[in-house]
């Protein structure tokens, strides 16, 4: 076997049979961002810092809120450790997904489609189309919720203002992904600043919040009320269309497409994606915490929408501008999750169908058909209505998370497939042992949500 053969056989297959018509994923801001090959390590990190931040919106956008304002005002501090282990879950996964795309060059969608039958990649690409509707439905109603409390206006009015932000991505995009990652970045700051104002004014106990964060209650599981919240919050933390994001975005570096530059692109892409998820997990604690400080303690159990706590945060926290803040964090909430939603279904379509349509089309499509239910539920059933579509937006999410968990925890831990850069059997099975009990919890709230 001569030293060429012997080369291609320890590299995964993926490398050598891509078809002449496949373009790299997301090829317009493909290997754009430069990656320092020496220096201190500090210039290396920073750059790659930004998908990370980018896929941490899934974990924060207002499908969470709604969970973790219910955790904190029915059971206090409890409930935290599950919003540590959803996270630790996603850590998990997230990692998974830049590996795979910088090891192979492909993104999930792209690697679906080189392994599986038409058919299934069919079934894969309707079911990833369906998570982003669902994953936009939220954005449009959280973002409309944010701009009734903060200027007046109408539900209906907000759910349709929030197409124009379908031009402001395109405008991003156009100058650079730099540009899309620092606005990302930047409304995450906001995000940030106004819960940590919060938390600091609520003053919550230390202790118990580290106690409740690191070690279960037993009542989380014999509790059936506190159950099913708990099945909720997990069920919403890992978003399936972050999977196909993440796999993609992280090949806008322009690291070496060697094995050693690959190695170390990953070492630095997991960095990335585990603090930008620490920042999504002090997120989501500070919105249940900030509900147990200010309503479970003082008889206000039963607040579970947004518009509840927007009205009663004030008051209860003596902070004249704390309902200000919580809408301010919501609205960049919403506006964030534009740029995921965006880039998430220009990954799926190109990859799974080869397709590509203009941006500003498949933007407005996408907002299109969520702003339509949005306005009719809204013009029917009032802000009741578009409270339990907002509660639907997570259940069709939760329905569509085993199409993309399973083909990555797969992919990856499959030599032939990944060649050296497969994960170790005790990684395989941890990561198995996650997309288990995340399936298994999101079915259990999909059949609770649906027997009522």
């Amino acid at each position: 076997m001569s030293d060429a053969d012997a080369a291609t056989v320890d590299r995964p297959a993926w490398r050598f049979d891509r078809p002449d018509d496949e373009q790299p994923s997301l090829r317009e801001v493909n290997a754009s961002i430069a990656v320092p090959q020496t220096g201190v390590w500090f210039r290396r990190l920073f750059a790659f810092m930004g998908p990370g931040y980018m896929v941490s919106v899934g974990y924060m956008d207002p499908g969470n809120w709604a969970t973790d304002l219910a955790g904190g005002a029915q059971f206090g501090y409890t409930l935290l450790f599950v919003i540590m282990l959803s996270n630790l879950m996603a850590i998990l996964l997230q990692a998974l997904a830049a590996r795979l795309g910088i090891a192979t060059g492909r993104d999930l969608a792209q690697a679906c489609r080189a392994y599986y039958p038409r058919p299934v990649n069919l079934m894969l690409w309707i079911a990833c189309e369906l998570a982003i509707i669902a994953c936009d439905l939220a954005e449009v109603i959280g973002t409309a919720i944010a701009l009734q409390l903060l200027f007046g206006i109408p539900l209906i009015g907000g759910a349709i203002l929030t197409a124009l932000d379908a031009f402001l991505v395109l405008l991003l995009m156009n100058k650079g992904f730099r540009y899309l990652e620092a606005f990302v970045v930047a409304l995450l700051i906001i995000i940030f600043g106004c819960f940590a104002i919060q938390i600091f004014v609520a003053a919550p106990p230390a202790g118990t919040i580290l106690h409740s964060m690191f070690v279960p209650s037993s009542e989380i599981v014999t509790n059936p009320a506190m159950l099913y919240i708990a099945i909720g919050i997990i069920g919403a933390t890992v978003m399936p269309h972050n999977l196909y994001l993440h796999s993609s975005i992280v090949q806008t570096r322009a690291y070496e497409r060697t094995d050693a530059g690959k190695r170390d692109a990953i070492k630095w892409a997991t960095t990335d994606s585990t603090i930008a998820l620490i920042l999504a997990l002090f997120v989501n604690a500070s919105i249940l915490i900030v509900a147990a400080v200010a309503f479970h303690g003082t008889g206000h159990q039963d607040v579970a929408e947004i518009g509840q706590a927007f009205e009663l945060l004030s008051p209860l926290l003596g902070l004249s501008i704390a309902s200000i803040l919580f809408a301010v964090a919501l609205l960049a909430s919403g506006l964030n999750s534009t740029v995921t939603a965006t880039l998430a279904g220009q990954i799926v379509m190109e990859g799974f169908l080869r397709l590509r349509i203009p941006q500003w089309a498949r933007r407005l499509l996408t907002r299109g058909i969520a702003i339509v239910p949005v306005v009719v539920v809204t013009a029917l059933y009032g802000e009741k209505g578009t409270a339990e579509l907002l509660v639907f937006s997570q259940v069709v999410l939760s329905m569509q998370l085993p199409f993309a968990v399973i083909p990555l925890v797969q992919f990856v831990s499959d030599k032939k497939k990944m060649g050296s850069f497969a994960i170790p059997r005790g990684v395989a099975a941890l990561a198995w042992v996650v997309a288990a009990v995340i399936l298994a919890l999101n079915f259990k709230l999909l059949y609770d949500t649906i027997a009522g």
